[in-house]
């Protein structure tokens, strides 16, 4: 198994499957959208889940969804034993039953959904956005909030909400209003992906004491242009997070095993640390 951090007294490895690609969520555009989703049939997600744990990953990152849950289940029947970081599902009316949903499915951890987290952050409806961590954490699970936005970050612990992890996007694409593909049915194609960002969000990683799951590493893809690319990607990032924090990456496996390269990226990445 690659090497652990805690979340809570669950050990969750350094390198996260995220689920992005298995929802057709690309970050990209409407096109890269339907590719994922004809390329990730339930088949090949469960394929793709399992060569996960051979590559020594122990936990995904995935949607509250109807779908994905369903498909954790038939994961779990197959004797998948990875753990599952939730993420909350915008689409639902009801947050509070969202995570009812999300408990009956054994998540070992759950997460606001980074993007509502910014709305509402910019609304002002800061009451809420700590009503929903507590929600969470009165189900005894690790309570995260996710955020493109480093200041959402440094308020939340300023102010003292009692968040046990932050899923912090490199990437702040919450500059500008934005609001989820899951909601709105179409493709997130105009974010703005500005290399600027990547330091400030680090920054507010390291100092940040609680753990961190640091997400968008690669840049929707933006920074794939070749292996050497991908492998600096890791690189920076391990260099920059804390020994307590992860990273969170999708992968695409279409025409390169990225399971296997960005497990054997994290542990070139920590054992650089470690010279």
């Amino acid at each position: 198994m690659l090497p652990t951090i805690k979340l809570g007294q669950t050990d969750i490895t350094r390198l996260i499957v995220g689920g992005n690609p298995f929802s057709g969520n690309s970050h990209w555009s409407n096109e890269r959208d339907w590719e994922m989703r004809d390329f990730y049939t339930h088949e090949k997600i469960m394929e793709t889940l399992f060569h996960c744990e051979e590559c020594g990953i122990n936990s995904m990152l995935l949607r509250a969804d109807m779908h994905i849950m369903r498909l954790i289940m038939d994961y779990r029947k197959k004797g998948g034993n990875m753990n599952w970081i939730a993420m909350t599902g915008s689409e639902f009316l009801s947050f509070d039953g969202n995570i009812n949903q999300i408990m009956q499915y054994g998540a070992s951890a759950i997460y606001h959904h980074g993007s509502v987290t910014d709305q509402l952050y910019k609304e002002g409806r800061l009451d809420e956005l700590k009503r929903r961590i507590q929600v969470i954490k009165d189900k005894g699970v690790p309570a995260g909030l996710g955020t493109h936005m480093p200041e959402v970050i440094e308020y939340a612990e300023e102010h003292n909400w009692g968040v046990d992890f932050y899923m912090a996007c490199v990437y702040n694409i919450s500059r500008t209003d934005r609001v989820s593909s899951s909601i709105t049915g179409k493709a997130n194609g105009e974010e703005i992906f500005d290399e600027s960002d990547i330091p400030v969000m680090y920054k507010t990683i390291r100092e940040t004491p609680k753990p961190c799951l640091a997400f968008k590493i690669l840049g929707a893809a933006r920074r794939c242009d070749d292996q050497d690319m991908v492998r600096n990607c890791f690189y920076e990032a391990f260099e920059n997070i804390k020994d307590t924090d992860a990273v969170c990456v999708g992968v695409y496996p279409k025409q390169e095993d990225h399971v296997a390269l960005n497990a054997q990226y994290t542990l070139e990445a920590i054992e650089r640390l470690r010279k």
